[in-house]
Formats: C-alpha cells, structure tokens, sequence
C-alpha cells in the first residue's frame, strides 16, 4: 500500500526519498536551533569579557542567535512542506 505524499521508491522495502529528506530535515533542525543558541551566547561571551558587561550581552546575543535558528528552522520546514502556504 503506497502513500499518495511519498515518492515510489525503485526498491520495495526501501524507504522513499521524501522519507529519507524528512528524517534528515528531522535530525538537523535540534542541531541548527542549539547552534544558534550556542554561538550567539559565545559571541556575547566574548563581547561581555572584552567590554567588562557581563552577562547582559551573552544572555542578548544569546537570546538574539536562539530566535534566529528558530526563525530559520521554520523557514525550512515551511520550504519543505508541500501544504504550507507561501511566506507573506
């Protein structure tokens, strides 16, 4: 029995391409939205050390690299999504 939202794989018994995009969509994003966090926190790290503010910076870069990945991560799940509306 064949989903009508996945492509027919050549090979029976082996997951189609749009399962393989979805799982690897699946994997990346947790990665893209802790990365984000993650840099925009070493930046404002770095900021707060070389301008003596800590930790105002490090919690507002952070916050500010946090928002973006999350931004980000629904830019690509809007793209990927064949339902989803176009961004206004």
């Amino acid at each position: 029995m064949s989903h009508s939202n996945q492509d027919p794989s050549p090979i029976p018994g082996k997951p189609s391409g749009g399962a393989m995009r979805q799982l690897a969509l699946a994997t990346e994003l947790p990665f893209l939205v802790a990365g984000g966090a993650l840099v925009g926190g070493l930046i404002g790290y770095g900021l707060d050390h070389w301008l003596h503010t800590k930790p105002y910076l490090m919690i507002i870069v952070g916050a500010l690299g946090f928002f973006a990945a999350v931004r980000d991560m629904l830019r690509r799940l809007q793209k990927s999504s064949p339902t989803a509306p176009p961004a206004p």
